[in-house]
């Protein structure tokens, strides 16, 4: 069978591309539509169908951009109300794409409209399974995401909704049925997610926690909803974006391609109250950076620590980049609904730093000089690691704040008193150092290398010990 999974590492996401006798079809398409429309194309494809598994929340989807492009049927499953026209699918409803037949499953749970879609081949053998954030590989939806949009629902109702459909619609079907999951290991759509992206269904019910036929309703909603995290502030934000429409993303790419010289980069931030994003590697960030500014590295999870960190959606953004690479932000902003880029650095911060303008730094030490001062004193040192990666190994006393909480816990961050910042490599710790820096912290430094470096030192550190162990 003809299927591509189109696989975005920086947001852990899985589109898919499935295409038979002329006619193609798209599951779960990302903001930007033109690589599937090229890959359309390059075979004299037509799309014909964007199907959605649900209302997605850790990404806005481009199905309403795609569908205008092509002229494609944008198909939901049951139960789904968005504010633009669609097709609302009934369940075991069978779409004809060439050859090939999809057939409709309704498969409520992680949201009462998911719905997983059967692939059936040209000999009308059942191939694979289009899951959606209903099944993954190695975990399954998390079942508290659509409590956020609609007030009657909870978590509970939903996870035994999902209970319901994976025993019913799911588990009943062939062992050899391919998975084709929404997400991979990284997603905060789920909890324990395998980094592989495909599987057999026969597979999954062997090693799938969820999956196991000996669970009580009971057991299994206890066991999905038990070592949830808070979802990303973002995602109620970008569900709402999906259901009622967005700006096309050639309209948001024509508004953010302004390409400001100093002069006028500076006035607009003054004048609109932008946010200044600084996209650029943490140690060129730290050599020097534009006053006020917030430093989230293009090359990370970027799209996920700004929906994080920057509370308002609607933010007007400026942004600073390595020359080359502003399209490529833009994009990835727009992809958790961050339309707000307003223009760019024209040449990037060395053009600031040509024009003679106004400079900040941050300093940095190596996990060696950390080695030293820990000799000679007791420096205040923060972590701000996950609490779970905090909780597997940390420096003795270090106290975690963990980056996606710190914009609560400002009020346990010293200003009177020097203190240090590290995270798992760097990364993090520089957006952590630039928002401090930003709300008027300046005794501290970042440890390059962060955790990963500190344990090549003798720097004393509390390890995590299985209660097992301790007998």
């Amino acid at each position: 069978m003809n299927i591509e999974q189109i696989y975005t590492g920086c947001l852990a996401h899985a589109a898919y591309y499935v295409e038979s006798k002329g006619e193609a079809a798209i599951f779960d398409p990302l903001r930007e539509v033109q690589p599937y429309i090229d890959r359309a194309t390059k075979n004299n494809a037509v799309i014909k169908y964007v199907f959605l598994t649900h209302f997605h929340a850790d990404f806005v989807s481009g199905h309403l951009d795609l569908a205008k492009k092509t002229g494609a049927k944008i198909v939901y499953g049951p139960g789904a109300k968005p504010n633009y026209e669609i097709i609302c699918a009934d369940d075991q409803q069978l779409f004809e794409v060439g050859d090939y037949q999809i057939k409709v499953i309704h498969t409520p749970g992680h949201t009462m409209e998911s719905t997983t879609y059967m692939l059936i081949d040209e000999n009308k053998h059942e191939h694979g399974l289009i899951t959606g954030d209903t099944l993954f590989i190695g975990d399954v939806g998390r079942p508290d995401l659509a409590q956020h949009v609609v007030a009657d629902l909870t978590e509970e109702k939903l996870a035994g909704h999902l209970y319901d459909s994976l025993r019913n619609k799911i588990m009943p079907l062939s062992n050899d049925l391919i998975i084709y999951p929404n997400h991979g290991a990284g997603s905060a759509c789920g909890k324990m997610m395998s980094k592989e992206t495909t599987d057999t269904l026969g597979h999954q019910k062997e090693v799938n926690y969820a999956l196991n036929p000996n669970l009580s309703k009971d057991e299994f909603i206890k066991a999905i909803l038990s070592g949830l995290t808070p979802p990303p502030s973002y995602f109620p934000k970008n569900v709402l974006m999906n259901i009622q429409g967005y700006e096309s993303l050639d309209t948001v790419l024509e508004r953010g391609q302004k390409a400001l010289n100093p002069s006028a980069f500076e006035t607009a931030a003054n004048e609109t109250g932008a946010l200044i994003l600084d996209t650029r590697n943490a140690n060129d960030f730290a050599k020097g950076f534009i006053p006020n500014s917030i430093n989230i590295g293009i090359d990370g999870s970027f799209a996920q620590w700004v929906g994080e960190l920057i509370p308002d959606i609607k933010q007007n953004i400026l942004l600073v980049c390595d020359e080359g690479r502003e399209e490529e932000c833009m994009i990835r902003l727009s992809r958790v609904g961050y339309d707000g880029t307003i223009g760019y650095l024209k040449g990037g911060f060395n053009a600031w730093q040509l024009d003679g303008r106004m400079v900040d730094t941050l300093q940095r030490i190596s996990a060696e000089k950390l080695e030293s001062l820990y000799e000679n004193e007791s420096p205040i040192l923060i972590d701000i690691r996950k609490k779970s990666e905090y909780d597997s190994e940390h420096i003795v006393n270090a106290i975690n704040i963990p980056l996606n909480e710190i914009n609560q816990h400002l009020a346990e961050i010293p200003k009177n008193k020097p203190f240090i910042l590290h995270c798992a490599g760097g990364y993090r710790s520089m957006i952590a150092a630039s928002m401090l820096k930003q709300r008027g912290w300046d005794n501290f430094v970042d440890v390059i290398g962060g955790f990963t470096d500190i344990k090549e030192t003798k720097i004393p550190r509390t390890e995590y010990v299985c209660p097992t162990t301790m007998l």
